[in-house]
């Protein structure tokens, strides 16, 4: 059972004070607040875009052990009590990268997607390339949690994301991160833990 610090209880304290989440759901309250605890951020409030069904699929993902995909190891690194696959750094990568000129965190989605099958969870909190590279592809992911940052590509990925027929978790506009992907995804094993423990 996850024990939560006093200064973690506190801080949620706070933001729920200063942020109305009521108009999401029970998965979408617990993933934005999340999300806003890790950002300090309270405009996560108005910009994530979450589904409920959405998000009931992804909790059914991780209840079945899915594989989880990271863009980079910042994401991988922030993800609680989970094995995570991230391939930015395999030798394949940085050749394929080079081969096709394309970045290594997209040459890493690629090669996952011939790796996990359908049904994984793929987080994206940094690399706005694989995002668009994972929506070409034929992966058929369970959840794509697509946080990513800057100001080249991001916003523009996370829209084609939310326009496609992908299961997703987005936010409108450049911001985002690696902490807040990890934030996004935590928040859900969270929750399934849980929902496991009053089973």
């Amino acid at each position: 059972m996850r024990r939560v610090h006093p200064i973690e209880a506190e801080s949620y304290r706070i933001l729920r004070e200063m942020v109305d989440l009521s108009h999401f759901g029970p998965l979408g309250r617990a993933v934005a607040e999340r999300v806003i605890h890790a950002s300090a951020d309270p405009d996560y409030g108005t910009s994530l875009v979450l589904d409920e069904p959405t998000l009931e699929v992804g909790l059914e993902a991780l209840r079945r052990d899915a594989s989880i995909v990271t863009d980079v190891h910042m994401v991988a690194a922030g993800i609680t009590s989970r094995e995570t696959t991230c391939l930015v750094s395999d030798p394949r990568a940085r050749d394929l990268s080079e081969e096709l000129h394309i970045t290594r965190s997209a040459a890493g989605f690629r090669l996952a997607a011939g790796e996990v099958g359908s049904g994984a969870l793929w987080v994206v909190g940094n690399a706005p390339t694989a995002l668009f590279e994972l929506l070409k592809t034929d992966s058929r992911p369970a959840l794509v949690i697509g946080l990513p940052v800057g100001f080249v590509g991001a916003a523009e990925s996370k829209e084609a994301l939310l326009r496609s027929d992908l299961a997703g978790v987005a936010n409108r506009g450049p911001k985002g991160g690696s902490a807040v992907a990890a934030a996004a995804l935590n928040a859900l094993i969270y929750y399934e833990e849980e929902d496991a423990e009053d089973r």
